[in-house]
């Protein structure tokens, strides 16, 4: 467990995959409780740096109470979408060792009822990552379409009663049955007539609705290709998925990058031409044993790491 009294998910390995140097610069553009930065300051000296960047302004508040005397950590209040704005402005351009992008949400998040984020526990039907902007869950659900509601289910949910379950949600705001989240649980486990072993009927459900409204694949691309412009040459970065969606394009994004340029197949192109960008790391990680027993949020946690070579 960090500083913090927050358990980062893969903490050890995160820190074997960032081969920080103890005078290093790493940029956590989630910084969340600051699990994984504060592990991060213990092995750095006091030349090292880090850059936090968290959209959720109580994560921002945390960070200026709990490290207010760290001297080595800079945070900035933002979506990770602008790391290179962020980077600029923090470094002046200087290429650093690492970024560390953890695409979960974080424990106070979900542990929060007034958050929205979780169904087990009755609150505002919120969901925002950065609640100073956006609409709500609540405001989204009132003037989505049932259609896209439905593709929205089944796209960032992969919920196969997407449908019904659309259906249900639309109508229950013409007469008046949801306000909160609990209510919102209750229309999609209704809906849901096929149920899988250890799961909630709502987790789907939750889960696409939250990716909509916070763009968070949308993000997740974004951020990718800027995090190879601010990192050095053998600089690692390091990215934890906890779904499939954002693993397959954190995936897809790795192997293109040590592809190369995408010539098209007709051009007779060397190997040596193709000027791959990144270097696989090893093969994904995931949380087991003694990690799993004591934090059962690590389950769904995919660590992937490259190393930029160019």
């Amino acid at each position: 467990m960090s500083d913090t009294g927050h358990n980062p998910v893969l903490s050890r390995e995160v820190l074997s995959a960032l081969n920080l140097p103890a005078n290093g610069s790493l940029i956590d553009a989630t910084f969340g409780r600051g699990g994984h930065t504060s592990l991060c300051l213990r092995s750095l000296n006091a030349n090292g740096r880090v850059l936090g960047i968290d959209r959720d302004l109580e994560a921002v508040g945390f960070a200026a109470h709990e490290f207010s005397e760290e001297q080595r950590l800079f945070v900035q209040h933002g979506s990770f979408s602008r790391l290179n704005e962020f980077w600029k402005l923090h470094f002046d351009s200087k290429p650093v060792d690492a970024i560390l992008i953890d695409l979960g949400v974080s424990s106070p998040q979900l542990d929060q009822a007034e958050r929205g984020f979780s169904f087990m526990k009755d609150g505002p039907l919120d969901m925002r990552m950065d609640t100073s902007r956006g609409d709500t869950a609540l405001q989204w659900l009132t003037y989505v379409s049932e259609d896209e509601l439905s593709r929205t289910l089944r796209k960032y949910g992969e919920e196969r009663f997407s449908r019904r379950i659309a259906a249900a949600i639309k109508l229950a705001f013409v007469d008046d049955e949801l306000k909160t989240t609990a209510d919102l649980a209750r229309i999609v486990v209704a809906n849901v007539p096929v149920k899988e072993r250890n799961k909630h009927p709502a987790t789907r459900s939750f889960q696409a609705i939250r990716i909509a409204i916070n763009e968070e694949l949308r993000e997740v691309e974004v951020v990718l290709p800027q995090a190879l412009d601010c990192l050095r040459e053998g600089g690692r970065l390091v990215v934890i998925s906890f779904h499939s969606l954002e693993d397959r394009i954190v995936k897809r994004f790795i192997r293109d990058q040590a592809r190369g340029d995408n010539f098209p197949p007709e051009l007779p192109v060397m190997a040596n031409q193709l000027r791959p960008r990144l270097k696989p790391i090893g093969k994904a990680v995931r949380a087991k044993g003694d990690e799993l027993s004591s934090n059962p949020r690590a389950r769904s946690a995919v660590l992937r790491v490259a190393e930029k070579i160019c």
